[in-house]
């Protein structure tokens, strides 16, 4: 079983550029070892509940250091079932393409 997690999260008085700390985040989730696909306006990120949930916290708290205010959108995905469907679901649509 696993659970999908799409994770948009920046600060958002640091002005119009936030790619650094974006980078910081990605840091992290990477160092995690979960599978993850970074986008231009969001990451996904699949493993067991707690473990996405304890990486989500993590980023959140690496950017509290120095920001004032934070944006932080949360969509998830769980299905009891085999992992691997942060791959599997996006093969699924583009071989019906």
């Amino acid at each position: 079983m696993s659970v999908l997690v799409n994770l948009a999260i920046f600060p958002v008085d640091k002005g119009s550029s936030v790619s650094t700390y974006v980078a910081r985040v990605i840091r992290i989730i990477k160092a995690s070892g979960l599978p993850y696909r970074f986008g231009p306006m969001s990451t996904c990120i699949e493993g067991e509940w707690d473990e996405v949930m304890g990486v989500v916290r993590s980023c959140f708290e690496e950017l509290r250091k120095d920001s004032e205010r934070i944006y932080l959108s949360l969509n998830a995905d769980y299905r009891k079932g085999p992992s691997g469907r942060i791959e599997s679901k996006v093969k699924s649509v583009e071989e019906k393409l």
